[in-house]
């Protein structure tokens, strides 16, 4: 949203080093295995109230399909 609003390139690398930021975390807890298992113990803790909280965690920790574009702009040469 920043380089949306400022238009500016040190704000558009901003924004991307930010996306990608996001992508690793997901990416590490996807493989976290210890991480996995302590959600599992919270989740036998806690009542059916945080359900919706802990589906929301399962979620974001599944691996995102492998076929997605790559994040950020890229420059056409023009020669084609």
């Amino acid at each position: 949203m920043l380089s949306s609003i400022l238009k500016r390139e040190r704000a558009v690398q901003v924004n991307i080093a930010i996306m990608r930021t996001f992508v690793q975390m997901r990416q590490l807890a996807a493989s976290s295995v210890e991480l996995t298992r302590r959600i599992d113990e919270l989740e036998g803790k806690y009542d059916s109230q945080f359900r919706v909280v802990f589906d929301a965690i399962r979620q974001m920790m599944t691996p995102m399909p492998g076929d997605r574009k790559p994040i950020g702009f890229r420059v056409e040469d023009g020669s084609s």
